[in-house]
């Protein structure tokens, strides 16, 4: 923190002070002004927009009523089976996007395997080899084994 701060708000000089000095508006003020009176018309043209809307909807709603209670019995089940087919169409989109997703990444899946199966069966080889080996060095000793166990005795 700085020790000594400079005050927020400074004395300006007046004619009182003995100076003569034109007040003029600083740079952030002069911005305001600009914007409010830039910025009012364009609300009060918008207030006014909205206002014409509101009172055309109202307006329209009013002269369309009796039009839709009338022809209710056709536009209810109309309108239940546009939705029952625009939500049939988007499931069935769903479902494929689902299909071709899910085929791709069996597909994918299927590649990695291919490639790698030749891999996966030299490590299968060597490892039988090496299985082979262990377990004909273990035969091998069991045969001297018991052959040290019959000579003694024989």
């Amino acid at each position: 923190m700085a020790a000594a701060a400079e005050p927020r708000y400074q004395h300006r000089a007046t004619a009182a002070d003995g100076y003569n000095y034109k007040s003029q508006p600083s740079p952030s003020s002069a911005f305001q002004i600009l914007a409010v009176v830039t910025l009012f018309p364009v609300g009060a043209v918008l207030l006014f927009l909205s206002g014409l809307t509101l009172a055309g909807t109202l307006i329209g709603l009013a002269l369309t009523t009796p039009l839709f209670i009338v022809f209710s019995p056709i536009l209810v089940p109309a309108a239940l089976a546009l939705a029952a087919a625009v939500a049939g169409i988007l499931t069935s989109g769903a479902f494929g996007l689902m299909a071709l997703s899910s085929v791709s990444w069996l597909l994918n899946y299927l590649r990695q395997m291919r490639r790698s199966l030749p891999e996966q069966l030299e490590q299968a080889r060597w490892r039988v080899q090496d299985a082979a080996e262990h377990v004909g060095q273990k035969a091998r000793e069991v045969v001297h084994e018991t052959q040290d166990v019959i000579r003694p005795s024989a």
